[in-house]
Order: structure tokens, then C-alpha cells, then sequence
């Protein structure tokens, strides 16, 4: 999809504020609110725009430490592939899992309370994961940067 000022601008305010009324869009990106209305529209159907939602805070949660868990299976048949990821998607702690290159099969972010909290995370779970052959975890002591906007280019 070929996006022209109009759209970036649109996608550039709804990262800001999801729930913007779209008369308050079309105002920003100086746009008639039905012209306003279609190119959000189109954005969604295109799958640009995925869906909208309620940002947590971690800390409030309940969930304030970020642990970054480096994952090496057995073996990397699409097989053991699959089952490790749709064994992995069901551990609600999992906020971001990511297939690897280099040293690790596999990058995993958890959120969890405490030490305690992970401890347990770590032998109830992800030890257990289909074809888990080393665990590494690395404790992140303070966020610098999180963003939640790409770059529209």
C-alpha cells in the first residue's frame, strides 16, 4: 500500500491516541472527517492498522520485571519448531517470542512480579517447553527506551 501524507500523518496520530474521535483526526491531519473516515478505514482493511488497544502498565499490573530468556532446542526440524511455538503462545508471562539467528534458537520476553515469580515461571514452564535443551535469562534492571510507535516512512 502507497501511503501519502495524509496516511502517515493518520497513522502517526492514532499510535499517539487510539481512541482520537474522528472528527479530532480529521481536524489534526486537515482532512474532511468522511475523507478521514475512509483512509482509516482502508488502513484497516489493508492490515496496515491491526487493531486497537489498552496499553497496561507493567508495574501497576503486578508484572514490573522484564526477563530476557534465551531458548536452545534439541533440534530445528519445522516440527519441533511448531510445537515449541504453540507450546509457548499458551504461557501468558510470554509478552514477545522470536525465532533466532546466532548463538540461541529463540529470544523470549517475560514479565513477571519477582525473582520468586520467575523462578517459578522458569521450572513449571519453560524448561518444560517441547524440545528445551538450554535456558539463559537475563534480568533487565531498568527500561531506557520502550517505544510503542514505529517510524512511518
Amino acid at each position: 500500500m502507497k501511503l501519502d501524507r495524509y496516511d502517515k500523518s493518520i497513522l502517526q496520530a492514532l499510535q499517539l491516541e487510539g481512541r482520537v474521535s474522528n472528527s479530532a483526526l480529521a481536524e489534526r491531519v486537515n482532512l474532511s472527517e468522511s475523507a478521514c473516515l475512509r483512509r482509516v478505514k482502508a488502513l484497516e482493511e489493508s492490515g496496515l492498522i491491526e487493531g486497537y488497544t489498552a496499553l497496561l502498565s507493567q508495574q501497576k499490573a503486578g508484572c514490573p520485571v522484564n526477563v530476557f530468556v534465551n531458548i536452545t532446542l534439541d533440534r530445528q526440524d519445522e516440527s519441533d519448531l511448531r510445537r515449541f511455538e504453540d507450546a509457548v503462545r499458551k504461557i501468558p508471562e510470554v509478552m514477545e517470542c522470536y525465532l533466532m539467528t546466532g548463538d540461541y534458537d529463540y529470544l523470549v520476553r517475560v514479565v513477571v512480579a519477582d525473582t520468586a515469580d520467575f523462578e517459578r515461571l522458569h521450572s513449571k514452564f519453560l524448561t518444560r517447553l517441547p524440545g528445551v535443551a538450554r535456558v539463559h535469562s537475563s534480568f533487565a534492571l531498568r527500561t531506557v527506551q520502550k517505544s510503542r510507535e514505529l517510524p512511518i516512512r
